[in-house]
């Protein structure tokens, strides 16, 4: 029997089951639709750094400004990962890796877009945060593998 369309799930004696994959066809396409719209915004905010914004961010800050963009593009392709990790390895650390790369992106590169754009300093210190959450999420990626 093909894989497409089920889930495996090991039941309290360890034998594995299938059962109908909703809920993976659902976050499949969640995590295909979000990579998709955040790449888009990755060109987009690329574009508009190089573009828009050369004459007037001081270079420091348009770097800044590219390395959100940047690190944004990085794990919109990452949830392509996951979005086919999801098809293939059903569960909740592979959901968990794809909203741990959505919060990375929110929270890393928002907050380099608002640092660069608005001057804010004190927002340099919420990045590490969303680095954090791609660390997270890559890691919880391997271990869907690892454990299969």
């Amino acid at each position: 029997m093909s894989r497409v369309g089920q889930a495996y799930r090991r039941n309290a004696e360890g034998a594995t089951t299938s059962a109908p994959v909703c809920y993976a066809v659902a976050m499949e396409r969640v995590f295909f639709v979000l990579r998709a719209a955040l790449a888009g915004l990755s060109v987009a905010a690329g574009a508009f750094g190089a573009h828009g914004l050369r004459a007037r961010l001081a270079p420091e800050m348009l770097e800044v400004f590219e390395t959100a963009a940047r690190y944004q593009m990085y794990h919109a392709l990452g949830l392509l990962a996951v979005a086919w990790a999801v098809s293939r390895w059903p569960g909740t650390m592979t959901v968990a890796a794809g909203w741990c790369f959505v919060a990375g992106i929110a929270i890393f590169s928002g907050s380099l877009y608002a640092l660069a754009l608005s001057g804010v300093r004190w927002l340099g210190a919420i990045t590490p945060i969303g680095g954090v959450a791609f660390l997270a999420g890559w890691m919880l990626l391997a271990l869907t593998v690892l454990r299969r």
